[in-house]
């Protein structure tokens, strides 16, 4: 199996001649057609706890259509540590899926290789129509200005979990509201024998996720207003440092999650290894872990102070899965088939139910199945508190350049260095020197 840091910098080298050829005017893939109607291959994200999980979720709901259809789909659930590996080797091939899952962030990369069916109103007429969604989700779907480089699938935001024993025994009444009271919280969980945070410091897209999310509560931002990066501004180096410190200074993270980068994290926090964890949507995956629901409890994640709002109370980035169609597909309009029957309300309702995420089509949303106190905070952060990551075409460099930079800022920490605001810098110097020329 490949490491992330081997995934990630393979992303970022495939990356970057991607964006070269869009610059010249996009990928040399060809047209779609229908000459293969009873067809499809689909490469689905990972979304369970294990790929095998997403196999027995997805098979019977691809089965369905195939019995609606006649259309047969072709399933292959592909780990987010090569997933976007695979997809941009598909973009230059022209050898790729019909239909394919990607993370959200990517949306505006992906869009700028040309190898993707553009959303235009005529294709989201075919699929109910685009006000069908929920505007968050959309936010994510592409440049602004373009039509959608894909159609949001699932919605996701992230919250603090926290167990609910731990807490008791530590003698914590109610979940931090703010970074400083989370860190005055683990140090009471700590004296009682527990860790107090989890973290995937060798994940990069998580790493990215986090320090987005706290640029935001600096008031920085990774990228200029006209898309350039500005990883070196010193409200960006200070959220990082921030971020890092929960291991470095604050020690409420263990240095030994500095190498968790496949749910670690999630598992320690199921076992009651770990008090409180910052993930995406995770009673599913918690679930299949044998958490019970009782065990913990989910709250807003923390903010510098105050309460979370939009600028600098943003508390998560907008999560999310999006679907997409290879403009080369043989089966152009069993894509568009598929593509409407994911995003129905009946799928929606029991695919998001099965990985604990929103659906990000309105009337679906509105279901009593997704008005439980736990999704009411994952909601309200979506329509209230969360932002979109920055919808550029250098957006998964972005992801795969300063993820692995603060993956090797953790590493240095479970070395036992010392993070400094310089030895922040200057790895997010490195990053953006890796970035492609505007």
């Amino acid at each position: 199996m490949r490491s992330i840091r081997a995934a990630a910098v393979g992303a970022v080298t495939m990356s970057l001649a991607l964006a070269a050829t869009a610059c010249g005017g996009g990928s040399s893939t060809g047209g779609g057609s229908n000459d293969s109607p009873k067809t499809l291959t689909y490469w689905a994200s990972n979304q369970g706890a294990s790929i095998a999980i997403d196999k027995k979720t997805l098979q019977p709901e691809l089965d369905k259509f195939q019995k609606q259809t006649g259309i047969k789909v072709k399933l292959e659930v592909v780990p987010w540590s090569d997933l976007l590996n695979r997809i941009l080797t598909a973009t230059t091939s022209g050898q790729g899926p019909d239909v394919l899952n990607i993370g959200n962030t990517w949306s505006a990369s992906l869009q700028a290789t040309g190898a993707l069916l553009p959303w235009d109103a005529k294709n989201f007429d075919k699929i109910g129509g685009k006000d069908r969604f929920v505007d968050s989700a959309l936010g994510s779907t592409g440049a602004e200005g373009k039509d959608p480089a894909a159609v949001p699938l699932y919605s996701m935001a992230y919250a603090l979990y926290y167990n609910k024993k731990i807490f008791a025994d530590a003698g914590i009444a109610k979940p931090p509201v703010t970074w400083d009271e989370l860190i005055a919280d683990g140090k009471k969980i700590q004296a009682k024998g527990k860790s107090a945070l989890g973290a995937e410091g060798g994940n990069v897209s998580e790493n990215i996720h986090h320090v987005f999310v706290f640029a935001k509560q600096h008031g920085g931002d990774f990228f200029t207003a006209d898309g350039k990066p500005n990883f070196t501004d010193p409200k960006v180096v200070d959220a990082v440092k921030q971020y890092v410190d929960l291991m470095a200074k604050d020690k409420v993270i263990p240095t030994g999650d500095a190498e968790y980068a496949q749910n670690q994290s999630v598992s320690d926090f199921a076992k009651g290894k770990q008090a409180m964890l910052l993930w995406q949507s995770a009673a599913a995956n918690l679930k299949s872990q044998g958490m019970s629901e009782s065990d913990y409890g989910i709250a807003p994640v923390p903010v510098q102070s105050g309460t979370p709002g939009t600028g600098a109370q943003t508390n998560s980035m907008v999560a999310g899965i999006n679907m997409a169609v290879f403009k080369n597909s043989k089966n152009l309009d069993g894509a568009t088939k598929f593509v409407k029957f994911m995003t129905s309300d009946e799928e929606q309702k029991i695919l998001n139910t099965a990985y604990s995420s929103i659906p990000p089509v309105k009337s679906a949303q509105e279901d009593a199945a997704f008005n439980s106190p736990a999704n009411a905070v994952l909601k309200n952060t979506l329509a209230t508190s969360a932002a979109a990551l920055p919808q550029v075409a250098a957006e998964s460099q972005f992801e795969t350049t300063v993820g692995t930079a603060v993956k090797n800022l953790f590493a240095a920490v479970a070395a036992g260095h010392s993070v400094t605001a310089d030895s922040v810098k200057a790895e997010l110097e490195k990053a953006q020197q890796q970035m492609p020329a505007a």
